[in-house]
């Protein structure tokens, strides 16, 4: 019967964003850590959860900062340093919420 299909799908998708839910209440905010090297064209700034790179950012010569995130061909630009590691840190699934 279409009806109780229907009912018994929404009743699973309840069941598992609930579930899903449940997981990331339990989620620790990972431990994130940011390093600079001096390159020829001035700092690079690393963003790191623990021993993996997550991604690097830069200052530009019109003063914006270039975001570049690990295995991703996108060069987002942002206007401060803090904006620019929470894209990495985005980009790469780790940005908590806190919800309290």
């Amino acid at each position: 019967m279409i009806v109780q299909e229907e009912f018994d799908n929404q009743a699973s998708a309840k069941s598992e964003l609930e579930e899903y839910v449940d997981h990331l209440a339990d989620a620790v905010a990972p431990e994130i850590e940011i390093d600079s090297v001096l390159d020829d064209f001035g700092e690079l700034y690393r963003v790191w959860n623990g021993s993996q790179l997550l991604g690097t950012f830069y200052q530009n010569l019109e003063g914006k900062w270039v975001t570049q995130p690990c295995n991703r061909d996108e060069r987002p630009c942002c206007n401060t340093p803090f904006e620019a590691q929470l894209i990495i840190v985005a980009v790469n699934g780790l940005l908590v919420a806190d919800v309290a």
